[in-house]
């Protein structure tokens, strides 16, 4: 094969052409730190000629800039392309690279092997399949070797490919491959990796790269390269008879048709097939495959089609279409492993967007049941998850979800989290299981509603929702409020933040962690004073917009009214009415918001109230005054 650089430009189509009806092969490479694994990807570049002469040329001078042994070429410095990798000689992001051979195209992504960029590596192996797990010839399996090796598990990567690197530094041992052989087999059984091919290598020399190596006459099995081109990959999602379509689209020209676009994520579909639309349960049957090119008398997994089918029947985005025969569960609990992937921490209780297939939903962690060590796979107590870590969760949605294990699908069975406020993605996850109770636990239908408790009481409900630093003001403008619209005739209930202390929320420190969970429960609790008419003042410091936002979402449009109780925490301190501020000082308290413990200020409260310029009396005024203004107290 030519290299690329050699190509003139009027044969560019030929050979574009040539290569697209070739099968693609997603792979990763992992390991621990300085394994080699970017010198081996920028060996499988040189080796199948897909480099330019520029890049050759520059490769050159690269090398001899850093020495490397005798002439050789230095194939990192072609995939470690950014300035702190190339300083540090590590690789500390996924680096993704295409290339491709006479019978495969290739696209690889280099993950890192520091510790603390395993979101990196979960990020690189999510589509992948197979993965190269590189080892040290001379250190053996290592903790990272193990780390990689339970993540590529974890996200059910069928094939493994064990290249024993650097044999050149231990002469080329078959005594030393053997035993590391024998070492990660061992170790493999423990997280069900079964299928696994051994390959002694140098990537820096090309041992065992695209052609079987003198340096090891004793190994007669596959190359890398030949491994690669020739490996048969089963796509977990590919089932005869299974047949799943998470809805994109809802395709809806004109009045005269009705469809519904996705990708198959699993089986095939032809028309006259009974399937049933999920979490509804509805059932219809197919009466067009419809795409661009026409109507198709089969569909398969991977295709892109619009169905028709011949009842009306309410679908909408997220609604999975399945075959009858073998349904997806339908629940709103689930187990699930979830691996975080950002530095602020994941709190149970609070609520974060989750996106499974085409759909979603408000989730919330209800219970970490533990984090898993996944150098030593023991399972670990804790609270909250930290950047990187990997935990095994109850997780709780706000509406029925169709899904089929992790295992089993991974488009419908994978998720991510999504941080409410930023958008950023903050978690990914697998789901195992429904959790039984979420099929046992039903709503109840009841005939004395909201507004029936409204109109009996000559009112519309809402919360009034206090906020602000400790000493603020909040109790003491909250409890004249409320006699304030006691006199007028309203009926209130205050829940203030200390009162619940002692009874519902006793249970309850002052880490993040709990006061999420506080703000989780007097949100729920304030939700259905709601429901039964009543105006609710709710005073808590409350120190995180999300869970504010939460509580909001929890009523309806016009129920809720943020009112911030903005006092300088140099003037909240001077008041310490209540001593904590000294207790604080003196050491005596732990997680003080706005000292150790962070206070998010709304940045768009209904009420803004600044306690320096008003006194509580005026402060009440502006509060009822606003209230009365937009008819809340009508």
């Amino acid at each position: 094969m030519a290299h690329v650089s050699d190509l003139i430009a009027e044969d560019i189509d030929l050979y574009l052409k040539t290569h697209e009806n070739k099968s693609l092969l997603r792979f990763i490479t992992c390991g621990s730190v300085d394994d080699g694994k970017s010198t081996l990807i920028g060996r499988m570049l040189y080796e199948s000629k897909m480099l330019f002469e520029d890049q050759l040329a520059q490769l050159e001078v690269d090398s001899k800039k850093i020495g490397t042994q005798a002439g050789d070429l230095d194939f990192a410095l072609l995939v470690d392309g950014l300035a702190a990798e190339r300083e540090q000689g590590i690789t500390i992001d996924v680096a993704y690279r295409f290339f491709s051979t006479d019978k495969r195209k290739f696209i690889v992504a280099d993950t890192p092997g520091h510790e603390q960029y395993t979101r990196n590596m979960v990020t690189g192996a999510s589509t992948a399949d197979v993965a190269i797990i590189l080892i040290d010839a001379r250190k053996g399996v290592l903790t990272q070797t193990r780390r990689h090796s339970y993540l590529v598990s974890l996200i059910g990567i069928q094939h493994v490919v064990l290249a024993i690197n650097k044999l050149d530094m231990v002469g080329y041992s078959e005594e030393v491959y053997n035993q590391i052989d024998m070492d990660y087999r061992s170790f493999a059984k423990e997280i069900e990796l079964n299928n696994i091919i051994t390959i002694p290598m140098s990537a820096l020399k090309g041992d065992n790269i695209t052609s079987l190596s003198d340096n090891t006459p004793w190994y007669r099995g596959e190359t890398l390269m030949g491994y690669l081109e020739n490996v048969q990959v089963e796509d977990v999602n590919v089932e005869s008879g299974v047949f799943r379509m998470p809805v994109q689209w809802v395709n809806r020209p004109n009045l005269d048709f009705r469809g519904y676009s996705g990708m198959i994520a699993r089986g095939s579909v032809k028309p006259g097939d009974l399937i049933r639309v999920l979490p509804s349960g509805r059932e219809s049957r197919v009466t067009r495959i419809v795409t661009n090119d026409g109507d198709l008398t089969q569909a398969i997994s991977g295709q892109s089609i619009t169905l028709t089918l011949a009842d009306e029947i309410d679908i909408s985005r997220g609604d999975i279409l399945a075959a009858t025969e073998i349904l997806p569960g339908v629940a709103d609990q689930f187990e699930a492993t979830i691996v975080w992937m950002v530095d602020e921490s994941m709190l149970p209780g609070r609520p974060y967007l989750m996106k499974i297939g085409t759909k979603t939903v408000t989730a919330n962690v209800s219970v970490l049941k533990y984090k898993v060590n996944v150098n030593t796979l023991e399972h670990v107590a804790g609270t909250k998850l930290e950047l990187n870590e990997i935990g095994i969760c109850n997780l709780s949605t706000d509406q029925l979800i169709a899904f089929d294990p992790y295992k089993e699908d991974h488009d419908i069975g994978g998720f991510i989290l999504i941080d409410r406020l930023t958008n950023n993605t903050v978690g990914a996850g697998m789901l195992h299981f429904a959790l039984r109770r979420s099929q046992n636990i039903h709503w109840q239908a009841i005939n004395i509603n909201k507004q029936a408790h409204a109109v009996i009481k000559g009112q519309k409900p809402f919360i009034l929702w206090f906020t602000g630093l400790s000493g603020s003001g909040k109790s003491t403008i909250a409890n004249l409020v409320e006699k304030k619209l006691y006199s007028l005739g309203k009926h209130t209930y205050l829940l203030d933040g200390d009162n619940i202390r002692h009874g519902l929320n006793k249970d309850l420190g002052f880490t993040d962690a709990d006061r999420v969970e506080n703000i989780r429960r007097i949100a729920e609790v304030a939700k259905l004073m709601v429901d039964a008419g009543q105006i609710v003042v709710v005073s808590f410091i409350s120190p995180f917009q999300s869970e504010r936002r939460m509580a909001r979402e929890l009523v309806e449009q016009g129920e809720f009214f943020e009112v911030f109780i903005d006092t300088p925490i140099h003037v909240a301190e001077e008041r310490d009415p209540k001593g904590l501020y000294k207790k604080m000082r003196r050491g005596e308290l732990k997680n003080f918001t706005g000292i150790d413990s962070p206070y998010e200020a709304p940045e768009n409260p209904d009420i803004h109230i600044n306690t320096t310029k008003l006194s509580p009396e005026q402060a009440v005024d502006q509060i009822v005054n606003y209230l009365t203004h937009i008819g809340a107290l009508n």
